[in-house]
């Protein structure tokens, strides 16, 4: 797996498979980005919240990946996400996008919410 590093102070790394599909998703609407960020939720704590932004907003942190395809993440979310990696990944016959998250403590048994590790644990 090779990841695109867009620089040294970013937060996530984003695959090319990722950036791809991210293209992709973009391809042919008006939007701003597609937005990055964690909620609280499920039964761990947190889940992954991956949407078409139709306008970038004061909190997020405007990333360029491969000179055109726009990320806007969630500045409240960075302390979550720091240094996470975005793929998309084929499992079985589907498609999704996978977060390796060094700051995933514990994942809920379906899958869809995470805690993270305390500071200095």
């Amino acid at each position: 797996m090779s990841v695109q590093h867009i620089d040294p102070g970013c937060p996530v790394h984003v695959t090319p498979a990722a950036i791809r599909h991210f293209r992709q998703k973009l391809a042919g609407t008006a939007a701003a980005g597609i937005r990055l960020r964690v909620k609280e939720s499920g039964c761990t704590g947190y889940m992954y919240v991956v949407d078409i932004a139709e306008s970038a907003a004061d909190s997020d942190l405007p990333l360029l990946l491969d000179g055109d395809v726009p990320i806007l993440v969630d500045r409240g979310s960075i302390p979550v996400l720091q240094g996470t990696t975005v793929d998309y990944v084929r499992e079985g016959l589907n498609f999704l996008l996978k977060f390796e998250n060094p700051n995933a403590q514990d994942h809920c048994g379906c899958g869809e919410s995470f805690n993270i590790r305390e500071p200095g644990a």
